[in-house]
């Protein structure tokens, strides 16, 4: 890999790993301000906790070495995550201003699922296993 992805990688690795946890740990804490955008949008409050463990477990997900497989289903969840609450706030016509956190999130999120590196992706796993 070469030392300009690798870089490319970790920026956009630690920002969505400090996107997500921060969101999350304000999900699971329930924030007056979050409980009143989830009203806002019409989701059901208890939304709240599935989604901020989600967000903390898919960040340790992304971190640690190994398990391509789980980093893959940790850069899904995010992407759906994060483009839902985009589609979730043009729906109920928020201000553009409200789609600039979840849309730098969906950003970070492809260009870390872009950027990793070979055995962070489950290709080279499955190469791996077919040159033994």
């Amino acid at each position: 890999m070469k030392k300009r992805n690798r870089i490319i990688y970790w920026i956009a690795t630690v920002w969505l790993a400090l996107g997500m946890v921060s969101t999350g740990i304000v999900q699971l804490i329930q924030m007056e301000e979050e409980v009143q955008m989830m009203e806002h949008l019409g989701y059901p409050v208890y939304l709240l906790t599935i989604l901020g463990v989600w967000k903390v477990l898919g960040t340790v997900a992304i971190l640690i070495p190994k398990f391509p497989l789980v980093k893959e289903w940790a850069y899904a969840g995010f992407f759906f995550a994060m483009s839902g609450a985009v589609c979730s706030h043009l729906a109920v016509g928020d201000e553009p201003i409200t789609l600039f956190g979840p849309l730098l999130l969906v950003v970070l999120t492809l260009i870390s699922w872009y950027f990793r590196p070979e055995e962070r992706k489950t290709i080279a796993v499955a190469r791996k296993a077919t040159n033994k």
